[in-house]
């Protein structure tokens, strides 16, 4: 080891230059992480693979500009250097930072790390006067030529970097080490990755700009602070941190921060701070976590209580606020949350001339809470009705709009492949098909070859297949069956045995293998209107982990034994089993089956009469004393103060639905209950089980108790109906909710408990070291711990929990093959990303449904379809009109009063509406209308009737626009029936066929694709890729030519 100095310029926190003299100690041995290696190395871990034709060494400059090129997986044997790594640490950050290491240890990319400044004969010392870049180049290529060195002259290597200087100086002194741009190695070796290309293209562009756009003008924003002073700034309590949370429907005026851990005295500065304008945003993008600065009092403003007419233009005007709150400016921001933002590029107007160089455009994002993009493109007239998604590369203060660069085309606005890619891109939701290598991890299935179980596995396990009734009831043609139940009498009768039988599918997926790196990635199966996205592979997922009926399955099995009268438990057992289910049911059979109603059994059809009279005779009993367990568990937690909550957004979140059904209002059965109350008691007992194992490192899930204010809207829509709602506790909301109800109109109760939800906090995975116990309380299900353990299929934090619990009971057994667990700092770090993936997951849901609500109304004719005309139930009082909620579509939607003319409704003896000029009223608990026709009354809870049609976008997602056309409830010709799952699923597959359809029209204009391009598709139709071979083709013709071809297919 040799020991060596480092000089650092640094500065202080007041500005000054400071010279730091480190020791810095060299050795001989650190790891190459090739498999060549010549030397003896020690590489533990990752390394790079011996088949490669050469490997590439990256400089500084083109890990920190180019870092999407290198994340590309067809890029292999990439090895970053320490200095570049460093250097993108210092002028990226650390969020750029973390993109590198994760990059570094994700072992589906062929990348390594190699600390050059540590091994003893590629280190270079900085020489007097020299620049830092020129250093960094020369660090960068002394690696090189050592990995070319080290490895024996067995690979080339190749050092790629955009400083041609570097190219010029370094290109011939050594054979075997070549130096060339980026541009040059993607050229003449890879060719064919248009991929890499297409980023190379857009983001070269967007640095040239970088310089000009800089160079424009004056400053249009001020300077942020430096870190040190915003540091020093909170500390003390003159600024305030927090996430920047830009109000969608005011994007371009009104945003607001939370603080974020403020113990501070003063009042003012308890709840959220309101940035007014985009001045005093200063530059901060929604999602960024800022510094504020409060301006003085007298500058405060209220947040503007008027409905926003759609995604229009915004004015300020005379619309009403709220009482002034604490209004600031921000000074500096701590951390860029950018992400891949989705934009349309706007109309324009006339030809526009070509040259080579690329034009300079406003993109205008989907998400409108985002700022315009400016883009750098030659395609700008090709692309104007796509959809195509860019990043943020920069926001100078001399520049109104940030800088970014394209990063690829997902297809034409409007179309349904591309609107569901939007969605999904714009909740950071990755879903590529699962890799040749991690389905190369599964067990071998076929017809010829099926699977079966392991004898092994068969001596280890508690064989429950002869002894025990076991059966699922999930929703119908469900496929992912992650959960089966038994309940059987033992003891003479005295003792009921419950079973919650769930599938093993860590048994398949070991920790660290490529199928449970992509499973902790995605964190959740997602769920949208016509589709799902599986976390797992379809071999486990619809199949070996799928508890199908009839078929011998692994399964982590809780039974409780029971007092057949107390129903207290005598004991718990927690285990692996092996599980044959004896019944596939669906909820409608199975509630049937309990109605005594006459239902047919598929597996009992064969069965002579009198065997098949028994059997059912054995399954009734077993739904029924099933029943009996499930109420009794009710009806404890209901005495602690569990809430039922049934309005659609919960219905739309149960872990028990497994399709689009879920999202929608449905006909509530006992039987779903039963279900849902056995899981929670398996998860509960569970968490109880690891909690106790493992008191600082077990994965939970909390739901913090809401903030009151949240509730104000609950309680004063309530009394407004002359019902009081106790906000206390959770179970006094539990009471009140009960009590108000209206036996004339049950949409009010429904109303209400649906604003309770709306108020209530979002339920949180954690690990028990980062919180105290007093915090693990579940306020929503009224229990002490809480965790997910009966869909590991479809929830990764499922998989952590299985593994907790086998761990735990290994360590009852002592037994020395108990596997290493993750650390609380390593587990608070899952529970995080799975907490982000899952509102993502909502999110997407939520998004799907809407769209599939305008493009089934869009297909129709507002003035002549009777289907566009529903009954609309008051639940909100605006300044200038009221929020109501369509029953019949699961949609809530504002419905003006005053329109941008100034006329304001006027309903008629007949209670027919028209507009008339006049003037609008608002009151606590309704809104009146004044004009020439009289004075016209609207309260909460009335039920009006409304025309719905939809308010096109071409930038922005299409939204449902809703018009008054009587004060009175709507009475249709046919009998009003509540929207169950068969009518949205006919909704869904209207505006499938719909969509087919049209590409059917468009597929007789086009080639037919190949079958490889049908297989590796992500749609369900291969559209999207003829759409992106049209546009590739089209980039290629003279632009006189595109324009025409263009022309012929509009």
């Amino acid at each position: 080891m040799i020991k060596t100095e480092r000089i650092l310029h640094l500065k202080s926190c007041r500005g000054r230059k400071v010279r730091v003299v480190r020791e810095h100690y060299l050795r001989e041995e650190v790891p190459c992480y090739s498999s060549l290696c010549q030397g003896g190395c020690v590489n533990d871990g990752k390394v790079l693979p011996g088949d490669l034709i050469h490997y590439v060494v990256p400089d500084v400059g083109v890990v920190v500009d180019y870092m999407e090129i290198l994340e590309l997986r067809e890029l292999q044997g990439i090895v970053f250097t320490q200095t570049a790594c460093q250097g993108v640490q210092h002028s990226k950050g650390r969020r750029q930072y973390n993109r590198l290491r994760n990059l570094l240890k994700d072992p589906r990319h062929d990348c390594v790390l190699f600390a050059n400044e540590y091994q003893e004969y590629s280190y270079c010392p900085r020489e007097k006067g020299e620049s830092q870049e020129k250093w960094q180049t020369r660090c960068v290529y002394s690696a090189a030529v050592w990995y070319y060195n080290h490895l024996a002259g067995m690979r080339n290597v190749v050092m790629i970097t955009d400083d041609q200087e570097a190219v010029a100086q370094y290109n011939s002194l050594n054979s075997g080490v070549y130096v060339m741009s980026v541009q040059d190695y993607l050229r003449d070796f890879w060719q064919d990755l248009q991929a890499a290309h297409d980023l190379y293209s857009s983001i070269s562009q967007t640095l040239q700009e970088k310089e000009s756009v800089s160079a424009e003008g004056g400053k249009e924003y001020s300077e942020h602070l430096p870190s040190e002073i915003l540091e020093a700034g909170i500390k003390s309590g003159r600024y305030i941190q927090g996430t920047l949370n830009v109000n969608k429907h005011r994007s371009q005026h009104e945003a607001s921060v939370r603080p974020e851990g403020i113990t501070t005295k003063n009042t003012d500065r308890r709840g959220e701070v309101l940035v007014d304008g985009s001045k005093n945003r200063n530059r901060a993008v929604h999602g960024d976590v800022v510094v504020v600065e409060l301006l003085p009092k007298s500058e405060w403003r209220g947040k503007v209580t008027a409905l926003s007419e759609g995604q229009t233009e915004e004015k300020r005007g005379d619309d009403s606020e709220s009482k002034p709150m604490p209004t600031g400016r921000i000074v500096g921001i701590l951390q860029r949350n950018w992400r891949d933002y989705v934009v349309t590029f706007p109309l324009r107007e006339g030809p526009q001339p070509q040259t080579r160089n690329s034009q300079r455009i406003l993109a205008v994002p989907w998400d409108n809470r985002i700022p315009k993009i400016r883009i750098s493109t030659q395609q700008a007239d090709a692309l104007q009705d796509h959809r195509v998604v860019v990043r943020i590369d920069s926001w100078e203060s001399t520049s109104l709009y940030p800088n970014g660069h394209s990063v690829r085309v997902l297809g034409r606005a409007g179309e349904l492949e591309t609107e569901i890619s939007t969605i999904l891109i714009e909740n950071s939701i990755h879903v590529p098909s699962f890799s040749d290598a991690q389905l190369k991890e599964m067990p071998v299935t076929s017809p010829e070859q099926p699977w079966s179980v392991d004898p092994v596995q068969v001596s280890e396990r508690r064989d429950l297949r002869e002894t025990h009734l076991v059966f699922s009831i999930d929703p119908r043609g469900c496929e992912d069956v992650d959960d089966t139940l038994s309940v059987r009498r033992v003891a003479g009768g005295t003792k009921l045995e419950l079973g919650v039988h769930i599938a093993d599918v860590t048994h398949f997926v070991t920790k660290g293998s490529l199928t449970d790196l992509e499973a902790r990635a995605r964190a959740t199966t997602y769920y949208l209107a016509d589709r799902r996205y599986d976390m797992l592979p379809s071999v486990l997922s619809s199949d070996l982990c799928s508890l199908l009926g009839g078929v011998d399955r692994y399964a982590m099995s809780v039974m409780w034994e029971l007092d057949a009268q107390t129903l207290d438990v005598n004991k718990v057992w927690y285990g692996r089993t092996l599980i044959r289910s004896s019944y596939q049911l669906h909820y409608e059979l199975a509630q049937a089956l309990l109605n005594g109603e006459e239902a047919e059994v598929a597996e009992l059809v064969q069965l002579g009469s009198e065997k098949r009279d028994a059997k059912l005779a054995e399954l009734k009993q077993a739904l029924e004393t099933l029943t009996h367990v499930a109420r009794h568990l009710r009806a404890k937690r209901d005495r602690g103060g569990a809430l039922e909550l049934e309005g659609v957004e919960v219905r739309a979140q149960l872990d028990k639905e497994k399709n689009i059904t879920a999202l929608v209002p449905r006909q509530p059965l006992e039987v779903h209950e039963t279900v849902a109350e056995c899981m929670i008691y398996a998860n509960h007992w569970v968490a109880r089980k690891i909690q106790e194992a493992f008191p600082h490192q077990a994965l939970l899930r909390l739901h913090p108790p809401p903030r009151q204010e949240f509730f104000n809207q609950l309680v004063e829509t309530a009394t407004a109906r002359g019902f009081t709602i106790d906000t206390s506790s959770n179970k006094a909301l539990a009471d009140s909710l009960d009590a108000a109800s209206d036996p004339q109109d049950p949409q009010v109760n429904r109303m209400l408990r649906m604003l309770a939800t709306h108020a209530m906090s979002q339920a949180l995975y954690f690990s028990t070291g980062a919180l105290t116990q007093d915090c693990f309380y579940h306020y929503g299900l009224a229990l002490d711990f809480y965790t997910h353990f009966t869909s590991p299929i479809r929830r990764y934090a499922d998989i952590v929990v299985h593994r907790l619990l086998t761990a735990a009971l290994d360590m009852e057994k002592e037994s020395a093959s108990a596997k290493t667990l993750d650390t609380n700092k390593e587990l608070e770090h899952i529970s995080q990303h799975i907490n982000g993936k899952n509102r993502a997951s909502q999110r997407a849901q939520q998004l799907s449904v809407q769209l599939f609500q305008c493009l089934y109304f869009k297909e129709k004719d507002p003035q002549t379809d009777e289907s566009c005309v529903a009954d609309a139930l008051i639940y909100a009082i605006r300044d200038n009109g009221v929020l109501v909620f369509v029953s019949q579509y699961g949609v809530k939607a504002p419905v003006y009063m005053r329109n941008r003319e100034g006329q304001v409704v006027s309903a008629g003896q007949d209670g027919s509406c028209d507009w008339q000029s006049g003037s609008v009223r608002r009151h606590s608990d309704h809104i009146t209308t004044t004009s020439a026709g009289g004075t016209s009354t609207f309260r909460l809870f009335d039920h009006i009737t409304v025309r719905i049609s939809v308010q096109s976008s071409r930038c922005h997602a299409d939204s449902l626009n809703l018009e008054l056309i009587s004060n009175k409830p709507h009475r249709s010709d046919e009998p009003q029936q509540p929207r169950s799952q068969q009518s949205r699923s006919q909704l869904v597959q209207e505006v499938v066929r719909l969509e087919q359809q049209n590409q059917e029209n468009k597929a007789a204009r086009r080639p037919k694709p190949s079958r490889e391009e049908r297989e590796f598709s992500q749609s369900k139709t291969p559209n999207l890729y003829s759409l992106l071979e049209e546009i590739r083709e089209l980039a290629l013709m003279e632009p006189s030519v595109s324009k025409q071809v263009c022309a012929s297919t509009a």
